[in-house]
Parts: C-alpha cells; sequence; structure tokens
C-alpha cells in the first residue's frame, strides 16, 4: 500500500482522479489518498510520514533528505500566483501584520524575497480573507481558490506574487511539488512517478470527466471558476517541470537561501 498524500483541493483532485478512480493502470501498485492542508503535509514531510507526498517548494530542503521531488504534479503559475490582499489601500507591507498560511508555504517565502519587514500571523489558508476582512491583519497571502474571489469580499490586490516574481525573474514561480520517499528504491520511486503522470495526462484528455469530479472539491465555487483555477495550476509544468520549471525551482530554493529564509543548501533531484 502506498500512501499518497495531497491537498482536497479542485487542482489535486482533479490531477488524482483518474489514479483514485482507476482510470489508468496502476501497474499493480495499490495506492491510498491522504487528503490534508498543504501546510499540515509540509509538517508530515518533515518526519517522513508518507511514501508520496504533496508538498510546498519551501518546504524541500527540509525532507530532501527523505523525499526526492517527482519531476510531474509540479504546480506552477506563469506571470501569476498567491495574491496580497488588503481591506484598505495600503502603500507597503513593510512594519505591518500579514496572515499567511503557514510558515514553510512558497507563498511565504515568495513574500518574504518581496519584503523582509512585516510581521507574519500563520491563519489556515481558507481563513485568511476572514481574518483580513475583520482587521485580523493589515493584509494576506490568498492562495487557491481564493485568488478568484477575494474581490467578491470587497478586498483589493496589493500584489499578485507570481507577477512580481516574473517580472523579476522571467521565469514561472513554482509553488508545489511531489515528493517521493527515497527509502522506497529507484525503480519503485520511477514505477510511482509514471502512475502519476499518467494520472494528469488523461485528467487532461478527459477534462470534462475529471472536472466534475473534482467540483466536489471545489469549496462552492461555480463550475467555469473552478475550471479556470484548475487550468491555472495543472497544466504543461504538471505534466513535466520542463526546462524553465525546473530552472525556476532550483533558482526559487538557491536565492532563498541566499537571502537566509531558507537555512538549508539544497540541490534539487528530479524523478
Amino acid at each position: 500500500m502506498i500512501r499518497i498524500a495531497h491537498s482536497p483541493d479542485a487542482d489535486d483532485a482533479f490531477m488524482f482522479y483518474p489514479l483514485a478512480k482507476g482510470r489508468i493502470d496502476a501497474k499493480g501498485l495499490e495506492f491510498k489518498h491522504i487528503l490534508s492542508d498543504i501546510e499540515t503535509l509540509n509538517q508530515k514531510a518533515l518526519a517522513g510520514e508518507y511514501e508520496v507526498s504533496a508538498i510546498s517548494l519551501h518546504a524541500y530542503p527540509y525532507v530532501a533528505e527523505k523525499y526526492a521531488l517527482l519531476s510531474c504534479g509540479g504546480g506552477v503559475g506563469y506571470k501569476y500566483g498567491p495574491v496580497v490582499i488588503s481591506k484598505k489601500r495600503i502603500r507597503t507591507l513593510r512594519g505591518k501584520t500579514v496572515a499567511v498560511p503557514g510558515l514553510l508555504t512558497t507563498a511565504y517565502l515568495v513574500l518574504k524575497l518581496f519584503e523582509k519587514d512585516f510581521t507574519a500571523k500563520v491563519v489556515p489558508f481558507n481563513k485568511i480573507m476572514d481574518e483580513v476582512a475583520d482587521g485580523g491583519a493589515d493584509a494576506g497571502v490568498v492562495i487557491h481558490e481564493g485568488q478568484l474571489f477575494y474581490t467578491d469580499r470587497k478586498l483589493s490586490k496589493f500584489i499578485d506574487l507570481g507577477e512580481w516574481w516574473y517580472e523579476k525573474t522571467k521565469l514561472p514561480l513554482p509553488l508545489g511539488g511531489i515528493a517521493v520517499r527515497r527509502d522506497l528504491g529507484k525503480e519503485l520511486m520511477k514505477k510511482i512517478a509514471h502512475c502519476i503522470r499518467e494520472s494528469i495526462e488523461y485528467a487532461l484528455k478527459h477534462r470534462e470527466e475529471a472536472l466534475e469530479y473534482a467540483l466536489k472539491f471545489a469549496r462552492g465555487l461555480e463550475k467555469n471558476k473552478a475550471d479556470k483555477f484548475i487550468g491555472m495550476y495543472v497544466n504543461k509544468y504538471s505534466i513535466d517541470y520542463g526546462k524553465d520549471g525546473r530552472k525556476a525551482v532550483k533558482f526559487l530554493l538557491s536565492k532563498g537561501y541566499e537571502e537566509g529564509i531558507i537555512t538549508k543548501k539544497v540541490e534539487v533531484e528530479f524523478v
């Protein structure tokens, strides 16, 4: 039994639907899907709990001794990413209290690269808009589908960190990945990677079928918005990071280390 841990979000549900529902050949492997929010998965990966796990790329340096990174399954934004929002118009984050979805999330890492001088307030990702709307934080970083409907809450965009990242680097912004435990051995790691890649390819080729399943995990998003959100993070980079995606992963982690945000240097190994 191989446990695959990932978030209960529409994009992950879309990617893993074919594997979870037997739409592809699992090569004789038996998978059990574990659903949890990304910051919890980051913490579980530190302990090496699951054989396969979605993680924030910010967390990867801290789990690299136990896990390698799959070349498929990545969540990558091209000229878009986590959005910093506020209730009142603000000119700077310097000295402000900013609600963040976790200190190991890539959203937090990129925010720190953008502005180091702020006070982070860790809030569950699905409560960040409430926190900002209620005045509990000056600003907040929204991830997942919150990027599409914060304006419905009369909240304003301060900056899209994916846009900022692209302007600075001309690279896409890699946010999440799938980690596979090294103690499974190279052959099994490659077999798992093949199954996950096939699952993603099937979902993209049978979009309507996979979308209907993913809507169960869309937290009330109407179908067209759920489809838009899935399209943002299940794309060509999910099948394989590719040359620019791999370059972006390595550059992001090295930049985080250079700036002292990441405390462990890592050589990224893709499976």
